[in-house]
């Protein structure tokens, strides 16, 4: 059950897509076209680390990671996952999985501060938000 007080953090609500909700996350989607890049966000008040979440939220955590993640790779094909919880920017927990190619902009490196964000084209990332949220089971 989210956290009655939980919102989304301003900076991420600006950043992203809204494709859904898990039991425990909100799915969203990074605005930036040069990589197929997901967030997901646990709904729990003033959670700034994993271990902010109890045991329980915990595992359930890693299971919608697994589930996104999966999702991604079958979506995009890519060659290789990127997951991490850093909020250096940004303290609300939040866990980045991002679908990297050995042909990105940023490969082997970090995809942070490489490119500036492209704009999504509508049709493409409607149809890429489609191909995951049914495979996330997401609607």
């Amino acid at each position: 059950m989210p956290s009655a007080k939980w919102t989304l953090h301003t900076q991420l609500e600006k950043d992203t897509i809204d494709i859904g909700d898990l039991p425990l996350c909100k799915v969203l989607v990074i605005k930036d076209a040069h990589y197929p890049w997901l967030l997901l966000v646990p709904r729990r008040e003033g959670a700034v680390e994993i271990i902010d979440l109890g045991e329980v939220e915990q595992a359930q955590l890693m299971t919608e990671i697994t589930r996104a993640s999966r999702a991604l790779k079958e979506v995009t094909k890519c060659d290789k996952l990127n997951v991490a919880a850093l909020g250096n920017l940004v303290p609300q927990l939040h866990v980045h999985v991002i679908a990297r190619r050995t042909t990105d902009a940023a490969w082997p490196r970090p995809v942070w501060g490489v490119m500036p964000p492209l704009a999504h084209d509508a049709e493409e990332v409607q149809n890429f938000i489609n191909a995951l949220r049914r495979k996330i089971w997401l609607g």
